[in-house]
Formats: C-alpha cells, sequence, structure tokens
C-alpha cells in the first residue's frame, strides 16, 4: 500500500513540475502579431506535431523557458504548431521544423546553431541585449575575453568606421557578440597602432582590420568569426560555408582516439598555429569527431582517420592524392588545393544533386527495409503507383478528347456528303 502511495506521490510531484515548466512557455496562434507588445522580446519555436525531432526538443524548451524566467530575462519563450497556425507560419516564412527564431523590435533572427540548451540560451542573451556592448573597464574586458572563444571590438570615438561597425553587427549579431572600448581599458599587452579600429580577439592573440587589405568590414568579420582551429561539428562546419573560406579537416574516431588520430590532429592544430599568416585568409582549421556528416557530402563511407578540405558554400570537397605523413606533405595538399592541382569533387551541379537525392533516400530507407520490410516495400511502391495511375488517367482522358474531336470533325464531312449523294438523285 505504501509502494503505491509513493507511487502516486511522485507521479503527482512530476505532473505538478511538468505544468510549472510548461507554464513559462506560451503557446502561439495566428493572432500573435496583433496582441504582442511593441517593446517585447518573443524567441519562438515553429513545430509539427509529427516532426521526430520538435518533440526530442520540447524538453529542451521548457527548461530554456524556465530558465530565461529565473534569471529575469526580458525574453518572453513561446511555441506554435506551424501546420495549425499557417498565417503566423506564413508570417515568418517557416521552411522546416523545428524552426527557431527571434523577434525583437518587429526583426526577426533566425538561429540555425546546435539544437541544445547552451547554444540557444546564447543565441537569445546575444539578441536580446545591446548589439554592441560597452566595456567600461579593464575588469569588463578581461571577464568578457574569458567567455568568449572570439571578441570583435570596436575601439576609438565616433566614426564612420564605428558606423560601418554599427551595421555589421545589426547583420551578423546572430552569429557573435560584439563590444566596443576606449584605448584606456585595454590590457597592456594590447597595443594599437592608431584609432579608430576594430579588433578580433582569438586564438590568444588579436588581430587590427584592415580596410586595404581585408575589404569590407562586414566580410571580414565575417571570416573571423571563427577560431582558427577547432573541434568542428556539422553545425559549425554549415555555418563556415557562409564565410567563403575553405575547412581542412582532419576526421578522427568519435571516442577512444588512435595513435594515428592523434597525430593529426596535432598536425593539423601545428599548421593552422605556424602558418596562420599564409593561410588563414583561404582556410579554416579543425578536426571533426565521426565521418557522418562528411559520408553524405562524399555520398561514400569515409575512412577515419584521415583528411579532406570542405568548400561548403559549393558543396565540394579536396581529398589528398597519397597519405600525408609530415607537416611538408600537409602544406603540399593545401597549396595543391589553392593552385587548382589537385581536382575538386562533389559540388551542388543537377548531376551531383540528383546522385545526392538518390543516396540519402538509400541512406533513410535501407535501415527501413532492414527492419520492418514490409513496411519499406509499400512506402517505395506506393509513389511508383500513384504516378502509374496519375499517367493512366492523363492518357485515357487525352485519348477521350481525341475521341470527341474525330465525332465533331466527321459529323459535318458525314453531312456534307448526304447532301451530295441527295442532290446527285435528284
Amino acid at each position: 500500500m505504501s509502494v503505491r502511495r509513493n507511487t502516486m506521490l511522485l507521479s503527482a510531484l512530476l505532473c505538478a513540475s511538468l505544468v510549472s515548466v510548461s507554464a513559462f512557455v506560451e503557446e502561439l496562434d495566428d493572432s500573435f502579431m496583433d496582441t504582442k507588445g511593441d517593446d517585447e522580446i518573443w524567441l519562438i519555436k515553429f513545430y509539427a506535431p509529427w516532426c521526430t525531432f520538435c518533440k526530442q526538443l520540447d524538453p529542451v524548451w521548457h527548461q530554456i523557458g524556465s530558465e530565461l524566467k529565473s534569471l529575469g530575462s526580458p525574453v518572453n519563450v513561446g511555441k506554435s504548431d506551424a501546420t495549425a497556425n499557417t498565417g503566423l507560419a506564413k508570417e515568418f516564412r517557416v521552411r522546416g521544423y523545428p524552426a527557431i527564431l527571434m523577434l525583437k523590435k518587429d526583426v526577426k533572427y533566425d538561429y540555425s546553431g546546435p539544437r541544445t540548451k547552451d547554444g540557444i540560451m546564447d543565441f537569445a542573451n546575444r539578441i536580446a541585449g545591446p548589439q554592441v556592448r560597452a566595456l567600461t573597464s579593464l575588469q569588463l574586458f578581461q571577464h568578457a575575453m574569458s567567455r568568449h572563444d572570439v571578441m570583435f571590438v570596436y575601439i576609438g570615438a565616433t566614426s564612420p568606421l564605428k558606423g560601418n561597425y554599427s551595421t555589421a553587427a545589426e547583420r551578423l549579431i546572430v552569429h557573435t557578440y560584439f563590444f566596443s572600448a576606449s584605448r584606456d581599458v585595454l590590457p597592456k599587452a594590447v597595443s594599437i597602432s592608431s584609432l579608430p579600429a576594430v579588433v578580433v580577439f582569438k586564438d590568444g592573440t588579436y588581430f587590427t582590420y584592415s580596410e586595404e587589405r581585408d575589404g569590407e568590414l562586414k566580410s571580414w568579420i565575417n571570416r573571423e568569426r571563427f577560431p582558427n582551429y577547432n573541434k568542428i561539428d556539422s553545425y559549425t562546419l554549415y555555418a563556415m560555408g557562409e564565410s567563403g573560406k575553405l575547412v581542412l579537416l582532419a576526421l578522427v574516431e568519435e571516442k577512444r582516439l588512435c595513435e594515428k588520430s592523434l597525430r593529426y590532429k596535432r598536425l593539423v592544430e601545428k599548421v593552422a598555429a605556424d602558418y596562420r599568416e599564409i593561410y588563414s585568409r583561404n582556410f579554416y582549421f579543425g578536426f571533426m569527431e565521426g565521418g557522418s556528416y562528411i559520408d553524405g557530402l562524399l555520398m561514400s563511407e569515409v575512412v577515419v582517420p584521415s583528411f579532406i578540405v570542405v568548400d561548403l558554400s559549393s558543396d565540394s570537397y579536396f581529398l589528398p592524392a597519397g597519405d600525408i605523413e609530415t607537416e611538408r606533405h600537409l602544406l603540399d595538399f593545401l597549396d595543391k588545393v589553392l593552385d587548382g592541382s589537385v581536382q575538386s569533387q562533389g559540388g551542388n551541379g543537377v548531376a551531383q544533386r540528383v546522385k545526392r537525392f538518390v543516396y540519402d533516400a538509400k541512406v533513410m530507407l535501407t535501415p527501413l527495409f532492414s527492419q520492418a520490410p514490409l513496411l519499406g516495400c509499400f512506402l517505395v511502391c506506393l509513389p511508383l503507383v500513384l504516378v502509374m495511375v496519375t499517367c493512366y488517367l492523363c492518357s485515357k482522358a487525352r485519348s477521350a478528347d481525341t475521341d470527341e474531336d474525330g465525332v465533331a470533325l466527321l459529323a459535318p464531312s458525314a453531312q456534307s456528303s448526304r447532301k451530295l449523294t441527295d442532290k446527285k438523285s435528284d
């Protein structure tokens, strides 16, 4: 009896906790845009009831709502069934599920990072705050440096460069933080030759923007918003494609690394650090655990450990012709990629897209056939049957139209023939 009472008590407590957590996430409908306040900031998830990824994200979403509320954040958290509230989904141009975005002063900011609590919370805090955050003391400056792997800082008074910096921050705040500071709050190790200046702090050092050398400020920020060497996941790799840079990856095992994998990682890290001035304008460097994402790009199972250079702007890649065992081998490979000696593979042409569609379908259906062959056959055959039936009905309708036209043409002919016959008989 006591066991049953305890079970019922635990169930009641669990239900109460779920209700309390759910209270921090508001369900939004098509009337949202008419009822929201002008100064309200919203973090919104669009979902579909049948979407597996949406269901997996749901408990994380409620945790985010609860934590933002407990921190006193001005961000309101909501979610909307895009299949039921089609007007709201159309307003925000929702194309896939789950879609995550923020709305601040009627400006929409799309989130494209990993579907994790930390990633989404960081995005929410970044958008909710000022686009350019002032660092008014050395302590604040050092605290910001300790929290961010990459940090952009405008240093100096009001100038046209500051206006360009603010414009870039407005566009790129979805990706990174932007700060401003005066010269007197900089650490002693930071030496700026002239002001105003835009400086990026990353990889344990800093680099100053030069319009003559680096081109447009926004493009330079977009290129420099990642560490030069880093652990790279699929979301980060996809985002790197927007920078226009190539990515040199050491593909290694997901868990216990073999000696060769460790050597490949160290080799990429050394080249990234020692040859930064030569290659940083064209390459990012890093390692990726496992090769499932790269398998989809190559449309075959990739060898691990190995090296690959990826160009996500065109879905193409470069593979070394032989084994890379030394630093010199790796440098030669990078040089050949840059001068065109190594032929790029893949791409996003029509033929390649068709091949990728077939490959993705095969990857998706193979486990289904192995676990439920009857269901797999049904899902494959049903579209074929529908296409065949549609073609048959179209051809039948066309032949019927032809018959009707034939009768219409023959009728006058027959009538005139009849008239001629009658006339002759007269």
